[in-house]
């Protein structure tokens, strides 16, 4: 009776954790993909070679990365875009990047 009780309480947990949501209604494992996607768009951004991206502020929301910041140049908001694009999980990106004057 222990045994099958322990069973039922581990069980629940294992599957209760599974559909565990928020107060923004995202599941625990779409918080961690969104992080991991906003990690690897960061550490794209900041080991790409222009010096240029490091005000580039980078957030991501079901797998929507958006991005806001200031670059020098439109070649620059450009490559940013692209980066995270090119990132797995990500599905759009919306760039709110400002070119400065």
């Amino acid at each position: 009776m222990r045994a099958l009780l322990g069973t039922f309480v581990v069980l629940t947990l294992l599957v209760g954790s599974a559909i565990v949501a928020d107060a923004t209604g995202k599941s625990t494992g779409a918080k961690v993909d969104d992080a991991t996607i906003t990690a690897k768009v960061k550490t794209k951004i900041s080991t790409d070679q222009a010096k240029s991206l490091v005000k580039v502020n980078v957030d991501t929301k079901d797998g929507v990365v958006h991005l806001q910041g200031t670059v020098p140049t439109p070649e620059d908001k450009a490559r940013a875009e692209r980066l995270a694009r090119d990132t797995d999980g990500v599905v759009s990106v919306k760039n709110d990047l400002k070119v400065a004057s």
